[in-house]
C-alpha cells in the first residue's frame, strides 16, 4: 500500500475509509458485513479510517471499536466532534464549547474502545465560539494524551491560520471530487500548503453519483438521504448525469471504471490530498484501490478538467450551506 504524509508527520495509507454510510444516510445498514469491510480494507494496507460521534448517531464509532478490537497497533483512526445529535438523532446543532470538546472525546474514547484518538476533527465551525476557545480544549486534549493530533472540517482559510495559531493542524477535509471542486478555488488549498497541512478529501466520487450507478432517483432506497440532497433533485440530477457521462467516455478510453478514474484525478492533484472514499462492498472497495495505480498524463488531466471544470455541477452540495466554508 502506498503512503502519503499528512501534517505533522502524519502517515496515513495514500486512500482512507470513510466508515459514516456503514451506520447512517445511505440506505441499509448491515454490522457484520460493515465489519468484514473494515477487516478487508485492513488487510489491503488501508490503515486509516474516518469516523465521527454523529453518524448513526454514534453507532459507527462503536462498530469501528469493534472491527479494530485486535488490530489497533496497525489502525490510524479518525473522529470528529462538533456536529451534536441526539440520541434519537436529532440534530441540535454546531458545538464548540470547550466544556463540550472534553465530554464529546471522552464519550468518543469509550465507544471506540481505545486509549487515544490518531486524528481528531472539529467536525463543524461553532460561529459562537471563538475558534481560539474551542482549540485551546483540543490542545488540552493532545497535552493529556488523549489525542495524537488535530484537525478541522469545513473551515475557511482565516479560520485555518488562528487555529493553527494555537495548535499545528495536521489535516483539514473537506469535500473535493471531479464535482465539487471550491478549495481550489476559496483559497482553502492554497492555505493548507503556505501552512504545510495536509488536506483530506470526502466524497470523492460525489456521494456515489460519479460511479455512474445511479440514473434515476429510484435507484436510491427509501431511506437514502441523498433522495433530499441538491444534486440529485430533477434538473439537477439531469444535468449531472452530463457530468458522469464525460467522465465515463474518458474512462472506457482508459479502460478504468468512472469511480477509479475519479479517485485517480483526486490522488493526482498532490501527494498531500488523501480521499477517503466510503464503501459498504468488498467489491468496490478493492475497485477503489486499484484506483492507486493508475497514472494520468498530463494530456488526460486537462481532458478530465474540460469535462468537469470548476463549478460545472448542478446544485448545491447541501441542503443548508451555511455551516461550511466558516
Amino acid at each position: 500500500m502506498q503512503t502519503r504524509k499528512l501534517g505533522q508527520g502524519l502517515e496515513v495509507s495514500a486512500e482512507g475509509l470513510g466508515c459514516m454510510g456503514m451506520s447512517d444516510f445511505y440506505g441499509v445498514r448491515d454490522e457484520d458485513k460493515a465489519i468484514e469491510v473494515i477487516h478487508h480494507a485492513l488487510d489491503r494496507g488501508i490503515n486509516f479510517l474516518d469516523t465521527a460521534d454523529m453518524y448513526g448517531p454514534f453507532t459507527n464509532e462503536i462498530l469501528v471499536g469493534k472491527a479494530i478490537k485486535s488490530r489497533r497497533d496497525k489502525v490510524v483512526v479518525a473522529t470528529k466532534f462538533g456536529n451534536e445529535r441526539d440520541e434519537t438523532g436529532r440534530f441540535i446543532g454546531v458545538n464548540g464549547h470547550p466544556d463540550y470538546v472534553r465530554k464529546a472525546c471522552d464519550a468518543s474514547l469509550r465507544r471506540l474502545n481505545i486509549e487515544y484518538i490518531d486524528l481528531y476533527y472539529q467536525h463543524r465551525v461553532d460561529v459562537t465560539v471563538p475558534i481560539e476557545d474551542t482549540w485551546g480544549a483540543m490542545k488540552a486534549l493532545v497535552e493529556s494524551g488523549k489525542v495524537r493530533h488535530l484537525g478541522i472540517s469545513e473551515a475557511a482559510p482565516d479560520t485555518i491560520r488562528k487555529a493553527n495559531a494555537v495548535h499545528p493542524i495536521t489535516a483539514v477535509q473537506s469535500e473535493l471530487s471531479l464535482w465539487t471542486r471550491d478549495v481550489e478555488d476559496n483559497g482553502v488549498l492554497t492555505t493548507v500548503r503556505e501552512l504545510g497541512i495536509g488536506f483530506v478529501a470526502y466524497s470523492p466520487l460525489g456521494r456515489g453519483f460519479l460511479s455512474g450507478k445511479f440514473r434515476t432517483i429510484d435507484d436510491l432506497d427509501a431511506n437514502d438521504s441523498r433522495r433530499a440532497h441538491p444534486r440529485f433533485q430533477g434538473e439537477n440530477f439531469a444535468k449531472n448525469l452530463e457530468l458522469v457521462e464525460r467522465v465515463k467516455r474518458i474512462a472506457d478510453e482508459k479502460g478504468v471504471t468512472s469511480s477509479q478514474l475519479a479517485l485517480a484525478w483526486v490522488l493526482a492533484q498532490g501527494d498531500d490530498i488523501v480521499p477517503i472514499p466510503g464503501t459498504k462492498n468488498v467489491k468496490y472497495l478493492d475497485e477503489n484501490i486499484a484506483a492507486l495505480d493508475i497514472e494520468l498524463s498530463d494530456e488526460e488531466l486537462n481532458r478530465i478538467d474540460d469535462a468537469a471544470p470548476i463549478g460545472v455541477t448542478a446544485g448545491d452540495r447541501y441542503p443548508n450551506m451555511s455551516n461550511v466554508n466558516l
